[in-house]
């Protein structure tokens, strides 16, 4: 089992920044791909971004894309979500998810097996 704790989210204007964080515990040498997901309210759980544990080129929803930065500190079994330039669009509770299988680390969130409780994200206009 691998647990997920997401944190760094408040209240930011438009325009501004906020990193989001989180940590891994539990049996993290199985993970291979952890991403962040998002839910505004009235909408379906969206994908945001995903980093896969070995590296390489990051994946970014067309809405992020140039605004939002993942990163990863293995040694701390962490992830980061750096968000610039928010948007109001941008409010949402956005979750940590993970998956320890060759076959998950997609897009879907249904390809990922293990989900933090969520972090919530304001911007105000």
């Amino acid at each position: 089992q691998v647990q997920l704790v997401e944190s760094g989210g408040g209240l930011v204007q438009a325009g501004g920044s906020l990193r989001l964080s989180c940590a891994a515990s539990g049996r993290t040498s199985d993970v291979l791909t952890m991403a962040w997901f998002r839910q505004a309210p009235g909408k379906e759980r969206e994908f945001v971004s995903r980093i896969w544990r070995t590296g390489g080129s990051a994946a970014y929803a067309d809405s992020v894309r140039g605004r939002f930065i993942i990163s990863k500190d293995s040694a701390k079994d962490t992830v980061f979500l750096q968000m610039n330039g928010l948007k109001p669009e941008d409010t949402a509770l956005y979750y940590c998810a993970a998956t320890d299988s060759v076959f998950g680390g997609g897009l879907q969130e249904a390809q990922y097996n293990y989900w933090g409780q969520g972090t919530q994200v304001t911007v105000s206009s």
